[in-house]
């Protein structure tokens, strides 16, 4: 019997280990229009709204295969394209790995359940991202829309 005692509401951050925070700084401005939230010893905070992935160095495991993160993005072609580039090992059709190992997965906001609040994406300069009809049906039939 399971007990109960609260329930997800969300993703505060994702945390990724690297071995060198400039490095992954530099790489990760490369493919996205970042800003810093906050910095710490041997630490850096990039801002995503009311989100945010935290870049901690120490990593020692080797790369990702299987484990992966997904992270929302309004232009995926585009950020793939950019990972491409910067010398991203890209696998499959939308996933990518970045110099340290971690395994990244791109998906568009269109398509996707996750939702910003519209205070939210005017906020971050994004007042005019939509659902896709898939997304908004998804949506609509847990009641969230």
């Amino acid at each position: 019997m399971w007990f109960v005692a609260a329930r997800l509401v969300g993703i505060n951050h994702v945390a990724l280990e690297v071995t060198d925070v400039e490095a992954a700084l530099a790489f990760y401005g490369r493919l996205f229009t970042i800003e810093l939230r906050g910095r710490g010893l041997g630490m850096a905070f990039i801002d995503i709204g009311d989100q945010f992935i935290a870049l901690s160095e120490g990593r020692t495991q080797p790369a990702d295969d299987h484990r992966h993160f997904g992270l929302v993005v309004d232009d995926r072609h585009a950020a793939l394209q950019a990972a491409r580039e910067s010398g991203a090992e890209l696998v499959g059709r939308h996933d990518f790995r970045d110099p340290w190992g971690n395994r990244v997965q791109l998906v568009e906001y269109g398509d996707v359940q996750f939702t910003k609040d519209a205070r939210v994406l005017a906020g971050m300069g994004l007042p005019r991202l939509e659902k896709s009809e898939r997304a908004e049906q998804e949506l609509r039939k847990k009641g969230l829309s």
